[in-house]
């Protein structure tokens, strides 16, 4: 079992006021929850690495709670999106260890969210900066709802390290206008339309 030893956990929350255009009547909230582990497959290859999304999972669940906490009510979440930068000794399918406990953990908190939870990972060098896309939780089309939010943490990932990121909204974009399926309009629940 490898370990992922955890270095480090890090929340932002934006409240967006303004945009250009009148002030909405509400500000709209932006969240990330990053972690900054150890890479246990660092400076390697390793065949065999889908036994290890398993022992990601409570770190998931952790950033998952962290981020619910920070935005309040989890009624009001309807946007999220997932990511990982890699430290340079390791490689970029180690930041796609992130899918299934990442996705996993925002379903299971969230209610069972159908929409596929939007991704970005990079190998990166100390520093480095993600932008994590972001969309609707129920279905994929929602245009209103499309969105990034750059994360990073100025102390890493060092070489030898992964950062796991779990973001998570509250609202459409200031001002979105840009058509397409509205958020009152998901009917499907396939997670597309």
């Amino acid at each position: 079992m490898p370990e992922f030893t955890l270095r480090k956990i890090a929340v932002l929350v934006e409240d967006i006021f303004h945009d250009g255009g009148s002030v909405p009547e509400a500000p709209r909230r932006r969240a990330a929850a990053m972690a900054l582990v150890k890479n246990p497959f660092a400076g390697s290859y390793v065949s065999d690495l889908e036994s290890a999304m398993e022992d990601l999972k409570p770190l998931g669940l952790e950033l998952a709670d962290r981020l619910i906490k920070a935005l309040g009510d989890v009624k009001t979440i309807d946007g999220y999106g997932k990511g990982a930068i890699v430290g340079t000794a390791g490689e970029l399918e180690h930041g796609a260890l992130w899918h299934v406990p990442g996705g996993y953990a925002m379903r299971e908190r969230l209610g069972d969210a159908k929409a596929i939870v939007p991704s970005a990972k990079k190998v990166g060098a100390f520093g480095a900066r993600l932008d994590v896309p972001l969309g609707h939780i129920n279905a994929a089309y929602v245009r209103s709802h499309f969105d990034a939010m750059e994360v990073g943490m100025s102390d890493g990932p060092r070489p030898d390290e992964i950062l796991f990121c779990l973001a998570m909204t509250c609202g459409p974009r200031i001002h979105a206008r840009m058509g397409g399926l509205a958020a009152e309009g998901i009917e499907k629940w396939d997670g597309l339309r």
